[in-house]
């Protein structure tokens, strides 16, 4: 039997954890499911995914925790200082002795709450230059293909659709994506990136079409989210942001390179009127050809004006013709005088040409030629002469290095059997047949 001891008392005793526990199952069937509203402190993510905060009021604070599986279900981002809504279950840590809120929802305070968030968002993203004018595309004038990202069903779509083909028909290209609750934010995000590096399959547009229509602040949130407007910002593709409804305004607008009041309106900035289009083309040709038949009568005017300044053409030539009358007469004079001195220049060079000249050059140059016999003679007489010698001496150096003269004086030559020379002992040795050549003949050795 446990020893108990003597408290004076006749209280019963019971564990840490069976109050604990006790206190905890009155709390969750006293209050189960409810929602609080305060304002967020504390706000901590853990490395496990799951957030912990407190929610205080002016008198007041609790702890609070969220599953890693909820968190991203929330349509904002929480955080310090935000009041919200928060709704979930009542219950005790045992662990800590303290009561906390499982949040499973959560939103914020009222329209003043996300328009407060709003505010800070923007600008910060201000701040960093997203919204900065010199990031702004210019709009092409008449796009081949236009993405238009939006819901795919509803009067936003047919609205836009409509209006593009009413006015100015082109090739449209719809990315259908979720306009407003969980997930939204980033499907419009994905759109928009997936349009400026698209696949082989597809074209790239000329320009993009944001749009949904009119709903509250809360319905129009994804457009607010920064994921959104980073994409929007950094797309290469000019971009027209149409959400909502005039008085509506969402940070997507700042980071777009243009903003509709409506879906509507966006179409009519994407295309011209294809009907005025063309009556400006035909306004256009009236004018070219006007101003081409103004300028032909002016040059016409012009060139007879010039044509009454110029003299007529046989008062044109009569100056030339003058002038080569006189040339004539001064050639029909001057071609005699300049035949008579090209004929005495004939006449002088024809008296070099006398055979007894010609002969007396021939033999000056055969003189010359013997001349020059003799002394090539001579040369090539002495020229022998030194070969001659030379060769003697080579012949005698060559007869002085005979290998047979150095045997006759008692030395031998010794080969092995492949017959190379075999120069040492080490050599000899290694080899068991030796070829010993004398001066009168050779020995064959074995060893």
């Amino acid at each position: 039997m446990e020893n108990i001891p003597d408290l004076g008392h006749n209280n019963p005793v019971y564990s840490v954890s069976e109050v604990a526990q006790s206190i905890k199952r009155m709390v969750e069937d006293r209050f189960g499911r409810v929602s609080l509203r305060g304002e967020i402190s504390g706000w901590k993510i853990a490395s496990s995914g799951h957030v912990y905060f407190r929610l205080k009021d002016d008198a007041a604070v609790i702890d609070a925790v969220c599953w890693k599986g909820t968190v991203g279900k929330f349509t904002f981002k929480p955080e310090d200082g935000l009041e919200v809504v928060a709704t979930g279950k009542l219950t005790t840590y045992p662990g800590k002795s303290s009561y906390q809120i499982v949040v499973d929802s959560m939103q914020p305070a009222g329209v003043g709450a996300l328009m407060a968030i709003l505010e800070k968002r923007r600008k910060a993203l201000e701040e960093e230059g997203l919204f900065s004018l010199e990031r702004k595309k210019k709009l092409p004038f008449m796009p081949q293909v236009i993405g238009v990202i939006t819901s795919p069903t509803g009067a936003v779509i047919r609205d836009i659709l409509h209006r593009i083909s009413e006015r100015f028909p082109v090739h449209v290209l719809v990315f259908p994506v979720a306009v407003q609750g969980e997930g939204a934010a980033e499907q419009i995000a994905n759109a928009i990136n997936f349009f400026n590096n698209p696949s082989s399959l597809i074209p790239k547009p000329d320009l993009l079409i944001v749009a949904r229509g009119g709903g509250s602040i809360e319905d129009l949130w994804a457009f607010n989210e920064e994921i959104v407007v980073r994409a929007a910002a950094n797309s290469a593709i000019p971009l027209i942001s149409a959400v909502g409804h005039e008085t509506d305004t969402t940070l997507i607008d700042y980071a777009s390179d243009q903003r509709a009041p409506t879906p509507t309106a966006a179409a009519e900035m994407a295309v011209p009127v294809r009907e005025e289009f063309r009556l400006a083309l035909g306004q256009l040709a009236l004018r070219h050809d006007s101003a081409i038949f103004r300028l032909f009568m002016q040059r016409n005017e012009q060139l007879v004006g010039l044509v009454r300044g110029l003299p007529k053409p046989v008062q044109l030539l009569q100056t030339a013709t003058q002038r080569l009358d006189d040339w004539q007469e001064r050639l029909l004079v001057a071609l005699p005088a300049v035949l008579d001195r090209k004929e005495q220049q004939l006449t002088m060079l024809s008296a070099h040409l006398r055979p007894k000249t010609l002969q007396n050059e021939i033999i000056r140059t055969k003189e010359r030629l013997k001349e020059i016999e003799v002394r090539l003679e001579l040369a090539v007489l002495r020229k022998l002469d030194m070969s001659s010698d030379k060769l003697t001496n080579l012949s005698s150096l060559l007869e002085s290095v005979n290998y047979k003269k150095i045997l006759g004086r008692g030395f031998a030559l010794v080969k092995n059997k492949d017959g190379k020379l075999v120069t040492t002992a080490i050599e000899a040795k290694n080899n068991d047949k030796l070829q010993v050549i004398f001066a009168d003949g050779e020995v064959l050795v074995k060893l």
